[in-house]
């Protein structure tokens, strides 16, 4: 796949969000990132200081893994995580994770399943950059790839990205193009009824799956 990146200018105007609209909701929804994230990077700071230790012992390298995400109108920005796979896992290339996958280290198997390499991802939401709800950010080169094969595929560029969304508890993480399809039919779902209530539910129901299940869904 191409790994040219992405510019808003790059996608047509139909895509872009139309601020007025929802703009109580949006100020609602800020808010409550906000409340949510400041406090929680907070209180999570501590284990992200224990989890990046243990990454830092056990396989070397950088205990942050950045890479390049296509958010809000096409708009890229930089996504934090703590590093899951070993260092130049992806020197042949971009591709999506597979079940045992052997790029992934045994620490990181451990926070994927906990999806405690996704706390950093608090600073992209302090940042303006990410959402707690939403659709998940994808790589530029994947992006590029998708607006193409899949119809309507950058209708979901029209909001802000989420640390979790509607797709991420109905459905497993993308491994196949009809994954994406079918995740990207929850997301077109979630923006034609933007509520706060609804985002409180599927932050509950996201907390609810990864203690219940814990089985990379998300």
């Amino acid at each position: 796949m191409s790994t040219k990146s992405l510019s808003s200018s790059e996608f047509p105007a139909p895509i872009r969000a139309r601020p007025t609209r929802f703009s109580l909701y949006s100020r609602l929804k800020r808010g409550l990132d906000l409340c949510v994230a400041v406090p929680g990077l907070l209180l999570a700071a501590p284990l992200i200081f224990l989890l990046g230790t243990a990454v830092k012992l056990t396989s070397g390298g950088p205990v942050f893994y950045r890479q390049e995400r296509v958010g809000l109108n096409g708009k890229t920005f930089v996504l934090y995580k703590l590093r899951t796979m070993y260092e130049d896992a992806e020197a042949d290339g971009p591709r999506w994770c597979e079940e045992a996958d052997c790029r992934i280290t045994p620490v990181g198997r451990f926070m994927r399943r906990l999806h405690l390499d996704e706390l950093p991802q608090l600073w992209n939401v302090i940042r303006g950059e990410m959402a707690l709800v939403g659709p998940r950010p994808e790589r530029p080169c994947f992006v590029e790839d998708l607006r193409r094969t899949i119809p309507l595929y950058e209708r979901r560029l029209a909001v802000k990205p989420g640390l979790t969304g509607l797709a991420q508890i109905r459905h497993h993480s993308d491994r196949s193009i009809e994954d994406v399809q079918t995740k990207l039919g929850y997301d077109l779902e979630y923006m034609k009824r933007p509520s706060l209530w609804l985002d409180f539910r599927i932050l509950a129901r996201t907390v609810v799956e990864v203690i219940v299940r814990s089985d990379g869904r998300l």
